[in-house]
């Protein structure tokens, strides 16, 4: 793991203050540009992802269909399951207790009670924190039914802040890419400025069905 944790360059803590409910991120707007759902990578050579058990929520074509997407380093690496909700229980503490060494990527998948399946690869272990912290290589991705994923646009930096009621994949103007209640039954998902997202859900506030976090050994 300590070659993996080399590669990756985190980016520090930003405090950012919420608003009431979900909140609205303080400070001003940093300029950029839009982005756009990322087209698939060019793939030289066939790319499978090792996967210690098989996940309750995405088939395996379909995590063949993800891995071109994951940074090129990880592509090949065994993932194994960290955490999810039919063995360790729906709270975002044990979530955060087993959400991976500090340094290590995760890949956060949701199904919601509509069987809708989407995520966050996460370039950094999911924590606790008192900012937003992680890099430009978090996306987020939802199949519906296929494959869309949405790159960092570079117009912020809030890629992933870990509250303890609270978890958040991108934000800007009040309105979070993804977002996880203290109990894991809720959550919610809208168009933000970090990844000019598309809604993951068929709704923007969802229930949750299953939910796992992948991680390396």
């Amino acid at each position: 793991m300590r070659g993996l944790r080399d590669g990756y360059h985190l980016l520090p803590d930003r405090d950012e203050e919420l608003p009431m409910g979900c909140g609205e991120l303080a400070g001003e707007e940093q300029p950029g540009w839009e982005g756009a759902p990322a087209a698939s990578p060019a793939v030289e050579e066939p790319c499978r992802l090792v996967l210690s058990t098989p996940s309750s929520i995405l088939r395996d074509r379909e995590f063949q269909e993800l891995g071109p997407h994951l940074p090129p380093r990880l592509r090949q690496q065994p993932w194994h399951l960290l955490y999810c909700t039919d063995r360790d229980g729906f709270s975002l503490q044990n979530l955060y207790r087993h959400g991976g060494q500090p340094g290590s990527p995760a890949l956060l998948l949701i199904r919601d009670t509509e069987a809708q399946a989407f995520g966050a690869f996460l370039a950094t272990a999911i924590r606790c924190s008192t900012g937003f912290y992680g890099t430009g290589e978090t996306f987020l991705f939802s199949f519906s039914p296929e494959l869309k994923v949405f790159r960092w646009t570079g117009r912020n930096n809030f890629f992933v802040k870990g509250d303890v009621d609270l978890l958040m994949v991108g934000g800007g103007s009040g309105r979070f890419g993804l977002w996880l209640d203290g109990d894991l039954h809720r959550g919610g998902s809208q168009p933000c400025e970090t990844f000019n997202n598309e809604t993951l859900s068929s709704r923007e506030v969802f229930c949750i069905q299953d939910l796992e976090v992948w991680g390396l050994a």
